[in-house]
């Protein structure tokens, strides 16, 4: 269907006003927040002194937008639709800040933006203005879950939106620009794991208007047959609206929406085919100036953020812009107080049918806590520390199979993961629910089902685009993901932290829960992957970002991630990066010695120190689950070598803690940090990822000087477990070198104990190379107890 053979009596007469009012006005105040920061409604010929003195902001998609929401409006009316919006051209911040105002969810949020002419004048205003609101679709635009700032994530954010919410429509407008990404590329693929009866539907509406920044785009520009092939070939059945004649596009864009909606309600009951989809085609900066100083800006990349750009220096920029903000005849669309006139709001929905109001976008309001086994009914025995072995992540498999037996009837979580559930041994959550799937098995089926609540799909993007729009519409879930290959999300988890962080400072924003990561399958049991897979740096990445948001826990054994598992989905507003191993690992702490040393974060092993009763010699300290197991046998050794040495051993599960108070909610205090590590003893830290990081989180402690880590250098390959520790210096023979080479007096009496270390390290590369596997001293080494 395109412009020119649509069915030309879609609207009536009255209805095409009425929509085309709509637009005018959201284009007219788009326009306005730009530019003005007086005379609002023109009641008087414009100055200079009205306008910004800095013109901030992007038209060219504006009114693409608008046209869209004016005409979703009409359609949520006709239909009775519930519908959520996602704008993936973000930077059209204010065409959804004009929509909203329309609507009055805005005003009704933030009352001091009132839908008269004083709260017209507050909205030019503070539009991309200082003390004011962004210029993209921030935390702050009612109805949007989706910032748009960095391109690639809408579709993915419109689909977790969906999924599980029967009922909701989701439009997303996809940018063609946008288009040219790899997380959009991918995320049309996502129509395979739609169901249409359990879940929600998406309406992709692809906006061809041509341009990006400075350049043309490639959907744009391929030939038409093209574009139809790719987008069928994904999935969909494209509807074409193009033109730019604004009589006969409203009346192709209704005939397409009423199209759409007759589609998607066949599928819901059970109809079979593509799900439908809106590619419009339209001319950037639609409406705007045609041509500025003799060159074409309608219809051009000039339009894509300020068309006129001396209007306060040059007259005639201003005439063009009075000109241009008068030519959508503003005495029509807004009454004498300033209001939206009757035939601009007559197809605007009411209360929470309106597009700002619907609760998925403030998805906290609809939030209901998941219903979560006790954590002792999973936990492993520990008889005695160290005596026993399990697989972490494993048994964590069985407690999140009881999540999801628990709030099956809600709904309300699910498992996203790249592919790897199995390999990260998970796999009991198959037990039951299966891999969402709405493509033809084949044998064989490997649990796969139209109804399986874990999404797994070879791109992190999309199960964390995936994954943040389900935590934001009001649900629950989990990232499990190999450690080195969550830096593939680094940008995107950047964005959303950055969303969390204003979201928490917004009063209407109702908390969510929180975004959880399992990082596993991690560097130092990546031995037969070898060197790609082997990159701990992702904690390092979000380590740098809003501290009150970020969390990190390093469980040292199976009991310590159970506790860490089950406070993460308890959380609400945090992005939380839990690392734990999935190979057999000594189970050190029992169920209760888990439960309060992970609520203290970190603390003394009593139990693996040694003269407690006075002040240590040295700290071991640790965090990670392979540091922790040669942390405890370089204790071990020094306990026989040396047994007059005091040795206190520290672990650390919240890494945050390592912080000063001053710095993070859960940071220390300096006399708690000195009465653990403390002022003035050597510390040798070893710790799961890059050394500098402890260094940087505890720059400012007394004892800093003290502050010896080992950690992961960047020597990698593929060896053995044990070969990953002494490639990096990090493992037990090195750490009790560092000890004798750090405690004051034990360098001159301790050199044969120093010798027999570096001939292990020695005897052990030796072994490996004739053998190929680790030494039977280090393989079957146990914690040899009191």
């Amino acid at each position: 269907m395109t412009a020119v053979d649509a069915p030309a009596a879609t609207l009536s007469r009255q209805e095409l006003a009425q929509v085309d009012a709509q637009w005018r006005a959201a284009n007219y105040l788009a326009a306005g927040q730009i530019y003005l920061m007086g005379n609002p409604l023109l009641r008087e010929p414009l100055e200079p002194g009205q306008v910004k003195p800095r013109l901030l902001g992007h038209w060219g998609t504006s009114p693409g937008l608008n046209f869209v929401c004016a005409h979703l409006n009409r359609a949520i009316l006709a239909h009775d639709l519930d519908a959520m919006f996602v704008t993936g051209p973000g930077h059209g911040g204010p065409a959804l800040l004009a929509s909203t105002w329309l609507e009055g969810s805005y005003s009704e949020l933030w009352p001091e933006v009132s839908r008269d002419e004083e709260g017209m004048d507050r909205l030019f205003r503070q539009f991309s203005f200082p003390g004011g609101v962004p210029s993209h679709v921030s935390p702050h635009v009612p109805g949007s879950i989706h910032e748009g700032g960095e391109l690639g994530y809408s579709l993915a954010h419109a689909f977790g939106a969906a999924f599980d919410n029967p009922g909701l429509l989701v439009a997303c407008v996809v940018g063609d620009g946008e288009a040219e990404t790899g997380p959009l590329a991918t995320s049309w693929q996502a129509s395979r794991f739609l169901d249409p009866r359990r879940d929600g539907a998406v309406l992709p509406i692809l906006h061809l208007n041509g341009y990006k920044i400075a350049n043309p785009t490639v959907l744009s520009r391929i030939p038409p047959s093209e574009l139809d092939s790719l987008l069928r070939g994904a999935g969909w059945a494209p509807v074409y609206v193009e033109g730019d004649e604004p009589v006969a596009m409203h009346q192709a864009m209704a005939a397409a929406l009423d199209a759409v909606v007759a589609d998607l309600a066949l599928l819901r009951r059970g109809g079979a085919g593509p799900w439908p989809m809106i590619v419009l085609r339209s001319p950037k900066g639609w409406t705007g100036p045609a041509t500025v100083d003799g060159q074409q800006v309608e219809g051009t990349w000039r339009a894509h953020q300020v068309p006129l750009t001396q209007v306060r220096e040059n007259p005639a920029h201003l005439r063009q812009l009075e000109n241009w903000l008068r030519s959508y005849r503003p005495e029509e669309l807004f009454d004498a107080a300033g209001r939206p006139t009757a035939a601009v709001t007559a197809l605007i929905p009411a209360g929470a049918r309106r597009m700002g109001a619907n609760p998925h976008a403030n998805g906290g309001v609809l939030l209901r806590p998941l219903s979560l086994p006790l954590v002792a009914e999973h936990a492993v025995p520990v008889p005695a520390a160290g005596e026993s072995v399990s697989e972490p992540t494993r048994v964590l498999g069985r407690f999140l199979r009881e999540v999801f037996r628990r709030n099956a009837e809600r709904a309300n979580f699910r498992l996203f993961g790249p592919d790897e559930t199995a390999s990260n041994r998970l796999d009991a959550v198959y037990d039951v629910t299966g891999k969402t799937w709405e493509l033809p098995p084949g044998p064989p089926s490997d649990h796969l089902a139209p109804d399986g609540r874990v999404m797994e799909v070879l791109s992190e993007h999309l199960c964390q685009g995936w994954l943040e729009g389900y935590l934001l519409s009001g649900r629950h879930g989990l990232f499990s993901c190999y450690e080195a290959f969550a830096h593939i999300v680094d940008s995107m988890v950047n964005q959303h932290i950055k969303w969390l962080r204003i979201h928490r400072e917004i009063p209407w924003r109702r908390p969510v829960a929180s975004l959880n990561y399992l990082l596993t399958s991690h560097v130092w049991r990546q031995d037969h992957n070898g060197f790609s897979h082997q990159d701990p740096g992702f904690v390092d990445h979000v380590a740098n970002k809003a501290p009150e948001v970020v969390r990190v826990y390093f469980p040292p054994d199976t009991n310590t991630l159970l506790e860490v598992a089950a406070h993460c989905l308890r959380s609400r507003d945090l992005v939380n990066v839990v690392v734990a191993g999935k190979n057999e690992t000594p189970d050190w702490l029992d169920p209760e010695e888990a439960a309060l040393h992970c609520a203290r974060g970190l603390g003394i092993w009593e139990w693996a120190s040694t003269h407690a009763d006075r002040e240590p010699d040295v700290v071991l300290a640790c965090a990670g689950d392979a540091p922790t197991l040669e942390i405890l046998a370089a204790a071990a050794m020094l306990r026989e070598e040396l047994p007059e040495l005091a040795v206190r051993v520290v672990n650390v599960v919240d890494l945050m803690r390592l912080q000063p108070e001053a710095e993070h909610p859960h940071g220390l205090s300096d006399w708690e940090f000195d009465a653990l590590f403390t002022p003035d003893r050597p510390v040798i830290f070893a710790y799961h990822g890059y050394p500098w990081l402890i260094h940087r989180l505890a720059y400012r402690r007394t004892n800093h000087a003290g502050l010896h880590v080992r950690g992961y250098t960047e020597h990698g390959t593929t060896t053995t477990p044990f070969d990953m520790l002494v490639r990096n210096r990090m493992d037990r023979f090195q750490l009790v070198i560092d000890v004798l080479d750090r405690v004051p007096g034990l360098l001159a009496t301790t050199g044969p104990l120093r010798q027999r270390m570096t001939r292990a390290q020695e005897r052990h590369r030796h072994w490996i190379v004739e053998h190929g596997e680790d030494l039977p001293e280090v393989r079957e080494w146990r914690w040899p107890g009191q």
